[in-house]
């Protein structure tokens, strides 16, 4: 008899332990996520942008990271360098074309655990209607409960460079750089 109320709490161990191991979905919170870009201005500045994020997913497996995935939609009516000539012109045919090629995409396509809660997250950028493949070097930030709204919260940063002309965004490059630099800062609550 003493063997049946042992079996019955290494069973409810072995179910909360599968519970916490489950892959868990965050929805990136938009105001507390950034999409940065930056580049070269004639060698004389280095400006930076914000694509903004409308829809966003992160699903995290803690106990696989691997199997880890994200997904975004960056709206280029939210793009934002502070000059407003300088949104119009990069919302314009000579780069973006914003209006008929209104969103920037990524869809990753592999999460590599490099240990210290690093990770390379390999994707599918879509920008100008092109789509490449692109490589992040991101930062698990915090897992956790969040204090403010109670919920699971996630939070990574990422960095990664790309060559704009592949995404035939080249205007007045190589004067203007080629190379433009990702710094992503996102802040996730848990979808349930």
């Amino acid at each position: 008899m003493r063997l049946m109320p042992a079996l019955v709490f290494a069973g409810l161990l072995g179910s909360a332990a599968v519970a916490q191991a489950a892959p868990v979905s965050y929805t990136l919170d938009p105001t507390h996520t950034m999409v940065l870009f930056s580049w070269n201005h004639f060698g004389f500045s280095n400006p930076t942008a914000d694509i903004g994020v409308s829809t966003g997913t992160i699903v995290y497996d803690e106990a696989n990271p691997a199997k880890s995935s994200v997904e975004v939609t960056m709206p280029l009516d939210k793009l934002d360098t502070h000059v407003p000539a300088l949104d119009t012109h990069l919302k314009s045919a000579d780069f973006f074309n914003a209006a008929k090629f209104a969103d920037v995409s990524f869809k990753s396509t592999k999460v590599q655990p490099l240990g210290g809660n690093r990770f390379k997250i390999t994707g599918d950028l879509t920008a100008h209607g092109v789509t490449k493949s692109v490589v992040l070097n991101a930062k698990l930030n915090k897992v956790g409960l969040h204090p403010m709204v109670k919920k699971q919260a996630i939070g990574f940063d990422a960095t990664g460079v790309i060559k704009r002309s592949e995404f035939g965004l080249g205007a007045y490059a190589p004067m203007v750089s080629d190379e433009v630099t990702l710094h992503i800062t996102t802040e996730a609550e848990a979808a349930k």
